[in-house]
């Protein structure tokens, strides 16, 4: 694959991948505030903790959905061959621990590269996604007692 090739499927996965974390976290947020109003007590025990495990589930949900496209991606453009190699290299790459006991070769580098560029802004996004919802989940557990 030329350079040209990767630079420009990376981009599209990238942009896809980032889209699609940004519509989970959007309709997550839709989703806890239904939550909230099944509530009929803001006191009640569970309230905060059932908000906050729903959000972190959609948050690995979002992670897990683009590692998975990412793997497939690889299989589909013969970088690699076995699914677990290609979920493992994907999984790797995308939270760039790189261990390099599974690699591509040389006409795949700069677009494997691409996964990491894809998995540290996406963990920006999820983090400061978490962060806004606790602190808006603590001020108001606050401002009740």
């Amino acid at each position: 694959m030329t350079l040209t090739t990767q630079i420009f499927l990376g981009s599209v996965l990238l942009m896809v991948c980032s889209g699609a974390h940004l519509v989970i976290l959007v309709a997550t947020v839709g989703l806890l505030k239904r939550i909230a109003k099944r509530f009929s007590e803001p006191h009640q025990a569970n309230h905060w903790g059932v908000l906050t495990a729903f959000a972190f589930a959609a948050v690995v949900l979002a992670h897990t959905v683009q590692v998975w496209a990412w793997a497939a991606t690889f299989i589909a453009l013969g970088a690699l061959t076995g699914f677990a190699d290609a979920l493992y290299f994907s999984l790797v790459t995308y939270t760039t621990l790189g261990y390099g006991d599974v690699t591509v070769g040389q006409d795949f580098r700069l677009f494997a590269a691409m996964a990491a560029v894809t998995g540290v802004l996406s963990f920006g996004l999820s983090s400061a996604f978490l962060v806004g919802l606790l602190a808006r989940i603590l001020s108001a557990h606050l401002r009740e007692e």
